[in-house]
């Protein structure tokens, strides 16, 4: 299926970034990114794709209840493990009805339940993982400017896609 390619492009891309960065710079505030770093944004992307496949094997998938697991925001090898698990988690990915647990009462933990399935969640996962993406970059940009990333990393296949038949056109 084009779209678990899609996804485990986009995997590769964030593993490549991992094993580029310094150790020291995966954890460097930038001043770009109001002081969080790549590791956060990384973390922050894998933990959806964590929340997607637990939530996968309980039928109930619930991204507001993310781990926040710091070590994954700290140690890129452990990051680098996460995205190879996921990455394994995708290829096998059947389709399958699931629910997801919404909840926007700030005042309160109360979700709300709609009905979804695997590849609707495959496709979000993808949406916000690419938006992080767009983050990332200009991040890397400020604190690793050694990293010589794609020039699709963070641009959605559609802009990417429109800037082909633009420069065709013209």
């Amino acid at each position: 299926m084009h779209i678990h390619r899609a996804c485990t492009s986009i995997l590769s891309q964030l593993a490549e970034l991992t094993v580029q960065i310094h150790e020291q710079d995966f954890i460097k505030p930038s001043d770009n990114l109001s002081q969080s770093t790549i590791g956060q944004h990384i973390r922050h992307t894998l933990e959806f794709f964590i929340c997607f496949e637990n939530g996968y094997q309980q039928g109930v998938i619930n991204y507001d209840k993310r781990a926040h697991d710091k070590l994954i925001e700290t140690d890129k090898y452990t990051a680098l493990s996460s995205i190879n698990r996921i990455h394994d988690f995708i290829v096998a990915l059947q389709e399958k009805d699931l629910n997801l647990e919404v909840g926007y009462d700030l005042s309160k933990e109360e979700f709300t339940t709609i009905r979804t399935t695997a590849t609707r969640e495959l496709v979000y996962n993808i949406e916000h993982a690419v938006h992080h993406m767009a983050i990332m970059k200009i991040g890397v940009r400020e604190v690793a400017p050694y990293i010589n990333l794609p020039k699709d990393f963070g641009v959605a296949a559609s802009t990417i896609r429109y800037k082909e038949m633009a420069s065709v056109t013209h």
